[in-house]
């Protein structure tokens, strides 16, 4: 939101802007060239607000949605296309973002032309608004346009969008001089402005009429009852610059030395978002000092206060307080800042992953020796604060991991993260997130040479990529991650990329080279004498071997995962394990050997009060007594199935019904 903070600090009312918010308002409905041709429109309608940062550009697109939101039942959607510095944001990032706000499920890693796409489909179901703020140049916005004429799209730049078709911008100066002054007044009160307007009318025009200049001009006077408008107005005139400029340097000087400090320090917030914990990590003070300091900023309109106890510095003051930044911080200490920011981080994330945990467990005990303002008050508490901060920790995350000088904090915030959004989401609804993330952790890796690291990530990311269907890629991944769980004697992670490979290759169907990696993994753990590891393995090649049509092979190797399920009084495994030998048997031609073993399964499955496997392996003992030419007893195997799973089901709907007492 690069110029909300205008409308935010006079209580969100809009000033002014009348014959732009009608221009736009007519634009909708002019007779684009699609249509003097005789053809359908084939894209949405485009808008563009183009302006100076400063000059209310969000502000007005956010009024002209407001305004039509009749015509476009499906609410309003918006973009930041542009870091609060003023750096690109990355298509797949925004698109990510919308995605999420149309609720719609996004496949983790997927590639930036697919997420567009998404999102141009979604949009192309809907009547609504989409703003993209702040743009950089047509290519950013245009994958994003929607190919349907429903959808009304407002672009906001800082000059014309060259490139995308039928497009005339309605570019943005200063106030009229009324309006800047009824800004103005809403900061100072009707009286100060009544007993000088000519110097009120002098100070807007110092301003530029730039509503982000006024609004810090208001500010100033606002926090100072007994300063005249026509001293400020002479300040500003005595300043070098542009109007904002010189606005953001008269209101920069007017604060006590630490706050001064503390809003330099609030540039290096990501996405120029910062809570009470943030502010205090930054400037080294208490959370209480903190709350009390941004919300000071708040009434000056040096930064915007949002939902949950977060406030963001406007976009185009970012710059203008990097700039002061580097001139007035050594770089030690702003180093030693962002250590702060995301140690401060760390723990509130080890924090909202404990509240998960159950009571008594050392994560709790843990938990309770921490300061109170480091607690969440219970998981729903610690969700929420996960939700709501969710863009802001996984920018602190692209940030650290950019900086390069702080890997190690990078690599415990990453860790702390997926930990907390696993917890809180389940690894399944945050893959998407969690995708990125081992990116990130990749990337240090390998900045830093780091083979187990970069070994786990490979194998992180294969993982998602394999239940994603991109198979090819998972099996690369794989191969990569062997190589690196090879280079840093990692046993762990050179078994479980053999694995791996092996799966993608039965994934594939290529039973024979499934076969071969499933082998190599078996030889590692029969070395180590990895029992639990062994009887799986077994379990796989047997599979294959069936998949393969190999039978002797794959009843040898069933047999020896039973066995070793046996050893290890798993007997829900045992069970699996001589069902599939009994099905082997049954592929092979040897019926009454596989009801025999069908038999001693099911008796396993009793002991292992497995009700639903003792189901299936009774409706398969009564196919295969149908072949057998047994009909009797296969009904009454049949028959005692179905009682089984009616069993189970009544007792799923008794425990749901206690879970809802």
């Amino acid at each position: 939101m690069t110029d909300q903070a205008v409308a935010a600090a006079v209580g969100r009312r809009f000033f002014g802007r009348q014959r732009e918010l009608k221009a736009l308002r007519a634009d909708i409905e002019r007779t684009g060239l699609d249509t003097l041709t005789g053809r359908k429109a084939p894209r949405a309608r485009v808008l563009l607000v183009a302006g100076k940062p400063g000059s209310g550009r969000t502000a007005l697109a956010d009024e002209l949605a407001a305004a039509v939101a009749d015509r476009y039942p499906d609410g309003v959607f918006r973009a930041r296309l542009s870091e609060p510095g003023g750096e690109p944001v990355p298509a797949a990032r925004v698109a990510q973002e919308l995605l999420a706000a149309l609720g719609v499920a996004e496949p983790p890693g997927a590639a930036e032309d697919e997420l567009t796409e998404l999102v141009r489909g979604a949009l192309a179901e809907r009547r609504a608004v989409l703003i993209l703020d702040d743009a950089v140049d047509a290519e950013q916005a245009d994958p994003l346009i929607p190919d349907d004429p429903g959808v009304l799209v407002v672009g906001v730049s800082t000059g014309p969008l060259t490139g995308i078709p039928d497009v005339r911008p309605c570019t943005l100066g200063g106030l009229d001089p009324k309006s800047a002054i009824e800004l103005l007044t809403g900061f100072t009160g009707s009286v100060r402005v009544t007993v000088d307007p000519q110097a009120a009318e002098s100070l807007v025009e110092a301003c530029g009429g730039l509503p982000g200049a006024v609004v810090l001009a208001g500010g100033w006077l606002a926090a100072r009852p007994k300063a005249s408008v026509a001293d400020l107005a002479k300040q500003l005139r005595g300043l070098t610059g542009d109007p904002l400029t010189r606005a953001f340097l008269v209101a920069h000087e007017g604060l006590p030395g630490t706050a001064a400090r503390i809003l330099r320090y609030l540039s290096l917030a990501p996405l120029g978002r910062a809570d009470a914990h943030t502010a205090s990590a930054l400037a080294g003070c208490s959370v209480s000092a903190a709350a009390t300091t941004l919300a000071d900023f708040a009434a000056m309109g040096l930064v915007s206060a949002g939902e949950d106890g977060q406030y963001e510095v406007p976009g185009h003051l970012v710059p203008l307080l990097r700039a002061q930044l580097e001139e007035r911080d050594r770089p030690a200490e702003v180093q030693l800042a962002r250590a702060r920011m995301l140690e401060r981080t760390v723990r509130l994330l080890q924090s909202c992953r404990a509240v998960t945990e159950p009571e008594g467990s050392a994560a709790h005990r843990k938990l309770a020796g921490l300061p109170r303002a480091l607690r969440f008050a219970g998981a729903e508490a610690g969700a929420e604060w996960l939700r709501s901060r969710q863009a802001v920790l996984l920018a602190s995350a692209r940030i650290a991991v950019a900086d390069g000088e702080l890997d190690t904090l990078a690599r415990r915030l990453i860790a702390s993260l997926v930990r907390a959004l696993a917890a809180h989401r389940g690894a399944e609804a945050a893959a998407p997130e969690l995708y990125g993330l081992h990116r990130l952790v990749l990337d240090v890796a390998e900045r830093r040479g780091l083979h187990r690291e970069r070994a786990a990530a490979l194998l992180n990311l294969a993982d998602l990529d394999a239940g994603t269907g991109r198979t090819k890629e998972a099996l690369l991944r794989y191969r990569l991650a062997l190589e690196a769980g090879r280079e840093a004697n990692d046993p762990y992670a050179t078994g479980r990329a053999m694995e791996s490979v092996g799966g993608a290759y039965q994934e594939l169907g290529d039973w024979m080279r499934a076969g071969d990696w499933y082998g190599r993994a078996l030889a590692q753990r029969l070395a180590r004498d990895e029992r639990a590891d062994q009887a799986r393995l077994y379990a796989r090649l047997g599979a294959v071997q069936t998949y393969a049509g190999r039978y002797g092979e794959a009843l040898r190797h069933w047999r020896a995962a039973a066995a070793g399920y046996r050893r290890l009084s798993d007997l829900p495994g045992y069970a699996r394990a001589l069902s599939e030998a009994a099905r082997v048997q049954e592929y092979a031609g040897r019926p009454e050997e596989s009801l025999r073993t069908c038999e001693e399964a099911v008796e396993w499955a009793r002991r292992a009060e497995d009700v639903r496997l003792q189901a299936a392996l009774r409706m398969r003992l009564a196919d295969t007594l149908d072949r057998l030419g047994d009909p009797a007893a296969a009904r009454l195997h049949r028959v005692a199935a179905e009682r089984l799973l009616e069993s189970d089901a009544t007792a799923c709907e008794i425990r749901s019904g206690f879970e809802k007492d």
